[in-house]
């Protein structure tokens, strides 16, 4: 993924994700305040690792692509910040994607 001057290749194993924002609004229109800190774990895949191999030595490729909305676990990953761009990613292991959304 190249971002403005900043080419970014996940490691193997890894995808960067591109988190969606959090609704502001509930369902029964209650509006958050911007110091609730829940964070998202819905994104998009912007950029894949290579597949690794699993204990067993079999090589297991990813279910997802580049483009794909997911759902990853909430407390996986390592966030990264592009000030240039203004905008956060996040690494997330393979394993801990959970969900593709269609």
């Amino acid at each position: 993924m190249a971002t403005g001057k900043v080419k970014i290749k996940p490691t193997n194993g890894n995808v960067l994700v591109e988190p969606m924002e959090l609704e502001k609004q509930t369902a029964s229109g209650i509006v958050l305040p911007d110091s609730h800190d829940e964070k998202s774990q819905k994104g998009k895949v912007i950029a894949l690792g290579k597949a690794l191999k699993d204990k067993d030595g079999q090589i297991r490729e990813p279910e997802f692509k580049v483009g794909d909305l997911v759902v990853y676990k909430k407390w996986g990953g390592d966030e990264l910040k592009l000030d240039s761009l203004g905008k956060e990613y996040i690494f997330v292991k393979f394993e801990d994607i959970l969900a593709i959304l269609s």
